[in-house]
């Protein structure tokens, strides 16, 4: 196994890096945003993903995204195979894409916006901290990407002010590893428990 700067020789792969992407959003039943190949296969001539690769076969991928003008990157469409989950691959190239994104952009801020406890943990571990949606980027393009997720409508009525999703941030400027270590998982699923449930309820009435 190996997890590699994605570039040009990686294109192949897109077309089912997008499918992974699409069935795991299904099997969730939460916000996935969908991808089109053609928008992976930049990301790899950018130099701007991380793909695993066992030998010659697809286990898992991620992308960076900038916004603001350089400002902020997000480290979006992380996803591994059905065939590579549980072995901890997920951990290995979120790490491998962080620390890339601090390469290509150290004084950018680091967000990402998720409804995976899972994902919440690795962020908080690399030193993001939960945050709410006023302080991530403003950039319309990137609130637009959310219109492929089936929870847009609830970021719509509250103004994108609050969603299912929770967002988190690294700040370079911060002392964010430190004081993310405190940070559990039971507390990230207790507040995915509360939106879900206040957006159930409105929904009910």
């Amino acid at each position: 196994m190996k997890i590699v700067i994605a570039n040009t020789t990686h294109i192949k792969y897109a077309e089912i890096i997008c499918e992974t992407i699409a069935e795991a959003a299904l099997v969730r039943g939460t916000g996935i945003a969908k991808r089109k190949p053609e928008y992976i296969a930049t990301k790899m001539e950018n130099n701007n993903a991380v793909i695993a690769l066992d030998g010659d076969k697809f286990a898992g991928f991620c992308y960076i995204e900038k916004w603001g003008h350089g400002k902020f990157v997000a480290n979006s469409g992380l996803i591994v195979h059905p065939d590579y989950r549980n072995i901890g691959l997920a951990k290995s190239i979120k790490e491998v894409i962080f620390k890339h994104s601090r390469t290509k952009f150290p004084d950018a801020k680091v967000f990402s916006i998720t409804t995976g406890l899972a994902v919440m943990k690795l962020n908080s571990d690399l030193g993001y901290k939960p945050v709410t949606f006023s302080e991530l980027t403003d950039d319309q393009t990137f609130w637009d990407g959310c219109q492929t997720c089936r929870n847009y409508d609830i970021l719509t009525r509250t103004n994108r002010k609050m969603c299912l999703c929770t967002g988190m941030l690294y700040d370079p400027n911060n002392n964010n590893k430190s004081a993310s270590k405190e940070v559990k998982e039971s507390v990230f699923k207790r507040l995915k428990n509360m939106k879900q449930n206040l957006f159930l309820k409105h929904e009910k009435k």
